[in-house]
């Protein structure tokens, strides 16, 4: 699944196996596991603490460090996706807003190309603001919203 998402295998294997395990694991135990290189074990769990889907435990008695995947599927999500956005959404919202004000500026952006970026600007934005509504909302608020599916869509129809 993580490499559809243009994860890492290594990175997504090691993951996944964190998230199965009903223990954590050391780093040992993971590359033994997925029959991968200590080293690739180590820059990608480095990783996916960096994502905060990986943390470090320590059991009494021993002096490795054990890694414990995010167990809360909601949770993991939420983490995901705002990762994603910090990474991808505000960079590219920043460059739109840049370029538009650039054009502006300048005066040198066509009537169709000003149309066409201050349309995208627009619906990053707007999809930029329903994430941070949708991202405050109760679980509980959360996951009825997402069970409804296609019922909000007749709803706002009937309100119109």
């Amino acid at each position: 699944m993580g490499t559809r998402w243009g994860v890492n295998r290594t990175v997504a294997q090691i993951h996944a196996l964190l998230y199965i395990s009903p223990k954590p694991l050391h780093a040992e135990e993971i590359a033994e596991t997925l029959a991968v290189a200590r080293s690739n074990v180590s820059t990608s769990l480095r990783e996916l603490q960096a994502w905060r889907l990986v943390k470090v435990v320590h059991l009494l008695g021993d002096r490795r460090d054990h890694f414990l995947a995010m167990a809360d599927v909601w949770e993991m999500f939420q983490v995901i996706l705002e990762g994603r956005k910090r990474r991808e959404v505000d960079p590219t919202l920043a460059v739109l807003r840049e370029c538009v004000a650039e054009g502006e500026a300048s005066g040198e952006l066509d009537g169709q190309s000003r149309e066409r970026l201050l349309e995208m600007l627009g619906f990053f934005e707007m999809t930029t603001s329903w994430y941070e509504q949708v991202r405050r909302m109760p679980r509980s608020t959360l996951a009825r919203f997402v069970k409804m599916g296609s019922k909000v869509a007749k709803l706002l129809e009937a309100a119109q």
